[in-house]
């Protein structure tokens, strides 16, 4: 952190890391003065020693190195310990930013030099034109398209607004310190005078950017509430979302030449309307996520629109402005005879006024400019869409397109795509929830006096029956229960405001925990009962809401294709969903859970489950679709984490690893914890990893790169599904103390007391871990830098594949060549150990040995951490086996680098963490021990970036 840092010399580094490498050294210096001027030269010294002693740990497992560094941090105050944990979060977070400007300065090299890369909309068309795609059907695509980034919040989620707002303001910085470079370097001079104290500038404003940060709290006093994960959530939207979606937009409309592209990229949020097991979340959570929401994307269009009446100030002296143009500044309230002859400008401020009050209406409000009094409110964006057509229009006319691209243009797609409710907000809730209500509305109707004790077929029959029934359940003047108030309130809170914000602010309805058809047929009769649905299933029912089955374990989905075959097969329901309109109940998404299938099988389970159910649902569905006249589009909705023992992953490849026939122009995926930040606080980045949804969708439908695998490879990916199960299962499940010891060697107590999200870490007040959430067991796992849900079993299942009972040498070196085959031909296979392969590489053995030394049964410790690492030992041969790769990251460069210069400086954190834990579980309750616990796993957080 200072220039006397050791880092590899810039002589010694690939010329394209040296960049990367002065960057983190100039933050790190930063870092290092603010840290000497701000709490003394003795704080400093002792970071430094810390860190070296740490380096010298990781890099020789020197016992030296680990009893200095043990007696050490034993020695530390409270208060020096959260000086040293600060010190080296903070430079997580700083490195985090130098990583990501150089990330962004590589693609721009890479482009300039013609080189387009796998995941770009670029590479992507190039390969749709090679393969024979013209523009007009990758445009006749688009249409029937839909793709949906939907962002979550939940229990790991350990970002302060204050805190990624100064980073962006450092980012910023640093892509202006670039900016001054290029220039100097492209105007070489003898003495160049301008570029040293250009450069100055930009490192005080950096230092004042890192003591803004070294003096802003990172924690929150007070627990997460769901108006504050609002209010997260909608800053990358601030940031990112709302300008680089049109960008990415306008870059696809350049490719296609006249071919239209239609709005197929949309934004989806959980915060407000994810209800499973967050007891915070209610109709009135409901009702501020969508006010909020339409607040920004009506500030949004307001202040393009302004900034577009400044810039349209074309005369009709000079000009001549067509009819319909005319007729909208007419209309315009504005009667300022200095504009009387500005069509545009008079046009705009009319449309202003319209928002400005449409503003009013929807979220309270107050536009920031007022021309003219707010009036006449838009119904919807479709209004607002028709103006700024005419606008559109007219320019063109008069050979103006020059004016439509800059912001005309991105303008009318931001109101295509975000109209005045901004992002599609889901609801969901738990089956069983679904189950209580109508238990209680049944009892008191006097239908049923048990609805939960009925069996299926009795249940099925019970509500076929009351879907066709016109009469509502609830009896007037009854006073149920809470419970039961507040889960009906949802679904009216739902069809009021898709009445306020449009149809598209609300759309889906997912049912956690999906196990029968009643499941479905629940929520189908909760919407009847408060007009979410006309009519009645036997004659013309049409359904507001798509009711979205969740199918998350290893048994459910398993049943998936069962379930729903049976369901569709019910009286009314096929065509009730066939004629369904594009506001309502017309198409079906199916969300795959791949948290709790991961907890409860493990990786290669989960993964091989996954992958058979949607093979199923695609079968099922074109069953049904055959000779129909309307076939039921098909969505499936990707519960992906941040972990790759949560789905997490490179999107590019997970979704070309898709099985065949189950994209087809559809996909919903979630975006969670430290990722959202990784992905989406950089607006450039954001914008590319966008461009990765839709590249990866493009060719998924076109290029069909997945044909169906070879029954060889099945019948393998089988056979290692159950001997990975098996391994997985026997350690978690069937080993004596095992839960024990994951609640002493993980900081998951810690964990849980965080004020880092609304959402409780465990379904229920237990210790089990089929209770624990599956979020907070994959982020215990990344805090010990164990990671085992990312790869536990898969050694195993290797081992016992090649060596079955009787097996010959010459049979092992078959099945052997098998496996190498899978992953050379087999992008499922090949994507899986892919990310097996990036999780191992983030997981750290010696580090995970200090977590175990917090369990107190040293016989405990050695059983369960000896058997951990014996399997990563057997899972690292068998990646070797496999892909001939001796060391990690082969093939992955840019993580590599990433590894290289950031792990030393997280290394600290886990060392300091696990001093603090001991202390804090040996009785230390002081708060300043609490926050240096927390702070050190939000640095570990940001560091390792996808542990969410």
């Amino acid at each position: 952190m200072s220039k006397s840092t050791p880092a590899p010399k810039n002589n010694a580094l690939p010329s394209s890391e040296r960049p990367l490498v002065e960057d983190i050294r100039l933050l790190g210096r930063i870092l290092g003065d603010v840290i000497r001027e701000q709490e003394g030269d003795a704080a400093f010294a002792l970071i430094e020693q810390i860190r070296q002693l740490s380096v010298t740990f990781r890099r020789h497992a020197d016992p030296v190195a680990d009893k200095a560094l043990n007696k050490l941090l034993k020695s530390l105050s409270s208060d020096q310990t959260v000086s040293v944990v600060r010190a080296f979060t903070y430079f997580s977070h700083l490195a985090n930013l130098a990583e990501d400007r150089h990330h962004i300065r590589r693609r721009a090299v890479h482009e300039r030099a013609g080189s387009i890369r796998p995941g770009s909309i670029d590479m992507t068309l190039k390969r749709l034109s090679s393969g024979g795609i013209t523009p007009q059907a990758i445009s006749e695509m688009l249409a029937h398209s839909f793709v949906s980034p939907v962002l979550t919040a939940h229990p790991t989620e350990v970002q302060r607004k204050s805190i990624l707002d100064a980073e962006r303001a450092i980012a910023q910085l640093l892509t202006a310190r670039d900016d001054i470079l290029a220039q100097a370097a492209a105007n070489p001079v003898a003495h160049d005078a301008l570029s040293p104290r250009e450069l100055s500038q930009n490192e005080a404003q950096l230092r004042a950017r890192v003591l803004q940060l070294w003096h802003t709290r990172l924690l929150r006093f007070t627990k997460l509430t769901v108006a504050d994960e609002v209010e997260n959530a909608l800053s990358y939207y601030e940031s990112t979302f709302l300008r680089e979606i049109p960008k990415l937009y306008a870059s696809l409309e350049q490719a296609l030449g006249p071919h239209p592209v239609h709005s197929f990229l949309r934004m989806g949020q959980w915060i407000g309307g994810d209800r499973d097991g967050n007891p915070n979340v209610n109709a009135q959570t409901l009702r501020h996520a969508l006010s909020r929401q339409s607040d920004m994307a009506l500030r949004h269009h307001l202040t393009e629109v302004h900034y577009l009446g400044s810039e349209l100030s074309l005369s009709a002296m000079l000009v001549d402005f067509p009819p319909e143009m005319q007729a909208l500044a007419q209309h315009s309230p504005d009667s300022n005879e200095h504009r009387k002859d500005e069509p545009y400008r008079r046009a705009l401020i009319g449309v202003y006024a319209r928002l400005a009050a449409t503003l009013k209406n929807l979220s309270g409000g107050e536009a920031a400019r007022h021309a003219v009094a707010p009036q006449n409110p838009y119904l919807g964006p479709d209004e607002l869409l028709r103006d700024l057509r005419v606008i559109e229009s007219s320019l063109i006319t008069q050979q103006a397109q020059a004016l439509v691209g800059q912001r005309l243009q991105p303008l009318i797609r931001a109101v295509e795509v975000f109209g005045f409710h901004l992002a599609t907000v889901d609801l969901r809730q738990s089956s069983d929830q679904h189950e209580a209500v109508l238990a209680e509305l049944l009892a008191v109707a006097r239908i049923t006096p048990h609805y939960a004790k009925l069996d299926e077929a009795a249940k099925r029959a019970l509500l076929l029956g009351l879907l066709n029934d016109a009469r509502p359940l609830r009896v007037m003047g009854h006073g149920y229960s809470a419970h039961a108030l507040s889960e009906i309130s949802i679904f009216e809170a739902a069809r009021q405001s898709r009445a306020l914000f449009g149809s598209e602010a609300i759309r889906h309805y997912i049912i956690s925990h999906t196990e029968t058809v009643s499941d479905l047929l629940e929520v189908m009769l909760l919407q009847k009962e408060v007009g979410l649905m006309q009519g009645t299933l036997d004659d013309h029912a049409r359904c507001d809401l798509i009711v979205v089955p969740l199918f998350e374990t290893i048994e459910d989905l398993r049943n998936a294709a069962t379930i729903m075959r049976e369901y569709y097969a019910l009286p009314g329901v096929l065509a009730m969903v066939q004629r369904g309109g594009p506001d309502q109940y017309g198409e079906q998404d199916i969300m795959l859970g791949y948290s709790d299938s991961n907890k409860d099988g493990g990786i290669f389970t989960s993964n091989w489950e996954l992958y058979q159910a949607e093979i199923a649902l695609v079968a099922m569905f074109d069953g049904i679709n055959q000779g129909a006249d309307r076939p039921i589009r098909l969505r499936m909705f990707h519960g992906r984490g941040g972990t790759v023992g949560r789905g997490g992953g490179p999107s590019f490849e997970a979704i070309l690893a898709q099985p065949p026939g189950t994209v087809r122009g559809q996909i919903r995926l979630t975006e969670q914890g430290e990722v959202i930040g990784s992905k989406y606080a950089n607006p450039e980045i954001g914008r590319r990893n966008l461009e990765t949804l839709v590249a990866a969708t493009l060719e998924a439908t076109l290029l069909h790169p997945t044909q169906p695998a070879a029954p060889a490879f099945l019948e393998s990916a089988a056979e290692l599904s159950l001997a990975s199960m098996a391994a997985y299962r026997k350690l978690v499940y069937e080993t004596p103390g095992f839960t024990e010891y994951f609640f002493d060697a993980t900081p998951i107590r810690e964990i849980a007391e965080l004020n880092i999200g609304s959402r409780p870490a465990s379904r229920k007040a237990t210790q089990k871990i089929e209770d624990l959430r599956a979020i907070p067991w994959g982020f215990s796992w990344g805090q010990c830098r164990l990671t085992l849900p990312g790869w536990f079993g898969f050694g195993s299942a290797v081992e016992a594949f090649l060596n079955p009972p009787g097996a010959t040498v010459k049979m092992t070196k078959q099945r052997l060549a098998l496996l190498q085959q899978m992953q050379q031909q087999w992008p499922f296979f090949s994507s899986l150990l892919s990310n097996m392969d990036m999780v191992m590489a983030k997981s750290d053995l010696a580090l995970a040995s200090r977590y175990a030394e917090l369990v107190d049964d040293k016989r405990l410790r050695k059983k369960i951490f000896g058997a951990i690492e014996q399997e990563w030992q057997r899972t690292a041969h068998a990646l070797e086996l496999i892909t001939g790769d001796k060391e990690r990251l082969t093939h992955n460069a840019a993580l590599q680098r990433s590894i290289r210069h950031r792990f030393p400086y997280i290394d600290p954190l886990h060392h300091l963490q696990v001093e603090l834990v001991r202390r804090h579980r040996a009785g230390q309750t002081d708060e300043r021990l609490k926050r240096g616990i927390h702070i050190s796993i939000n640095g570990i957080a940001a560091g390792l970036r996808n542990t969410g």
